[in-house]
């Protein structure tokens, strides 16, 4: 996925294990842009699941022994994702780190475990021992052994935060582009004022576009099997993890869009749903009249939920 607009100030930054361009009219301080980045690392800090010295790791690390308490973003994260982790027929999981970090797809020590330990694993990947304490304001993990993963939501909650402070700071306009991850603010420097964003193709190369989206202030965020892969002897492995079997999702689609006023709901809908079949997730898409959804599959055929089509 990418931005096809026209860049007036761009600063392109390498944050959370991806490529980020932060887009924003001419006449934006420099001070502004330096605010945008420097937000970009210190979440980073905040919500890794791969520093120990991260905010979110001494969660993990103090799993079974105590409560941690953690600033309000994290917090408002663990929540949100652990509310979409505990409802019904959900494929988001924010207690699915044991399984991330035996697989390690992504990681140059990427490697396919053992059955036996995959299922030691999926013993610890059960929301229901993530307890919160509003009051508080701490994370306690009641197994030792049990890490949260927040990397299917962690990207967009943080373009949120940011565009929300820039539009604080008299910000019109503007366009991030987390890794693929985008969201938009104000109006474009397009006549009709729509953002021009390309949905990859997933038979082809990265800059193979399949479909160019339209959209006003809003977000676009895709899952794809073509992410980042494991290549084991006549295997490939993605990195989308089906949190009932420990292993990737068995899935026709090569890739989920969802587009959505918040980023975070966007990365929310396409974990929860990916792994469904296709006819499966337009029921649920169009149940909800906050998102629209493009699938694609694997032999390339599409599908669109009903008010997709205004985008096109």
């Amino acid at each position: 996925m990418k931005d096809v607009n026209t860049i007036v100030k761009n600063r392109q930054v390498r944050a959370m294990g991806t490529v980020i361009d932060i887009s924003l009219p001419d006449e934006t301080p420099e001070e502004l842009m330096e605010l945008a980045e420097t937000r970009l690392y210190e979440y980073e800090y905040v919500f890794s699941a791969n520093d120990a010295s991260s905010e979110l790791m001494k969660v993990n690390l103090n799993a079974e022994i105590k409560p941690v308490t953690v600033r309000p973003e994290l917090f408002h994260l663990i929540e949100l994702g652990l509310s979409h982790s505990l409802s019904d027929y959900s494929r988001l999981n924010i207690a699915i780190g044991p399984l991330v970090q035996t697989w390690r797809i992504g990681f140059s020590d990427a490697k396919v475990p053992s059955k036996a330990d995959i299922q030691q694993q999926l013993a610890l990947v059960d929301p229901k021992q993530v307890i919160l304490d509003k009051a508080q304001r701490t994370v306690f993990l009641a197994k030792a052994g049990m890490k949260l993963d927040l990397g299917s939501l962690a990207k967009g909650y943080i373009a949120d935060l940011i565009v929300a402070e820039l539009q604080q700071h008299g910000v019109q306009s503007g366009l991030l582009n987390l890794g693929g991850n985008i969201l938009t603010f104000g109006t474009s420097s397009h006549a009709d004022g729509l953002w021009r964003i390309g949905i990859r193709d997933p038979s082809g190369g990265e800059t193979d576009w399949k479909r160019l989206l339209k959209i006003e202030a809003q977000s676009v965020v895709t899952s794809g099997i073509y992410e980042r892969t494991l290549q084991a002897g006549n295997r490939n492995y993605h990195h989308i993890f089906d949190p009932l079997t420990g292993y990737p999702a068995e899935t026709e689609v090569a890739s989920l869009t969802i587009i959505s006023e918040k980023s975070v709901t966007g990365e929310i809908w396409t974990t929860r749903l990916f792994g469904y079949p296709p006819a499966e997730i337009l029921r649920q898409v169009n149940a909800l009249p906050e998102i629209e959804a493009l699938i694609l599959l694997k032999d390339g055929t599409e599908f669109l939920s009903t008010g997709l089509k205004k985008y096109l």
